[in-house]
């Protein structure tokens, strides 16, 4: 009797070590970028899981926040680049406007906004913003 071959399909740890992914810019690629860093987190999850159940939302949560002010403030395209480091994951979002993030008063009697940049440096570990000519890099570290 045959048997079929047996293929492990479990993931190595090299193959999700990172991801890139770009887009135009437009107001649905927030959620596209959400879906990028979701897919990154099964395919990490995978092979190591979560430290905590919370970091997992942080982790969209984070991307969709920036995702969202590359769209509201920067003109044109942005990256997104997720990486697994020793402890946790690294974001990088790289968008073409050379203003760094500044917090703003959080007012939700005026239409809400402002909570963002906030919910970034309270949920990550890290937080740096690198500019240059063509724009800057959000770089960003959360417990995995």
């Amino acid at each position: 009797m045959a048997t079929e071959p047996h293929w492990d399909r479990t993931l190595a740890a090299e193959e999700i070590t990172s991801r890139v992914a770009s887009f135009p810019g437009e107001l649905h690629d927030v959620t596209d970028a959400r879906l990028v860093a979701e897919e990154f987190l099964l395919d990490l999850a995978r092979v190591s899981a979560p430290s905590a159940p919370e970091h997992w939302d942080d982790i969209l949560l984070v991307v969709t926040e920036l995702a969202a002010n590359a769209v509201q403030y920067a003109p044109g395209p942005f990256q997104l680049r997720l990486r697994r480091t020793f402890d946790g994951v690294h974001v990088v979002m790289h968008d073409t406007s050379t203003t760094e993030p500044s917090p703003r008063p959080f007012q939700p009697s005026r239409g809400g906004g402002g909570i963002g940049w906030h919910l970034i440096h309270t949920l990550c570990d890290q937080v740096s913003v690198v500019s240059d000519d063509r724009g800057k890099d959000i770089h960003v570290f959360l417990p995995w």
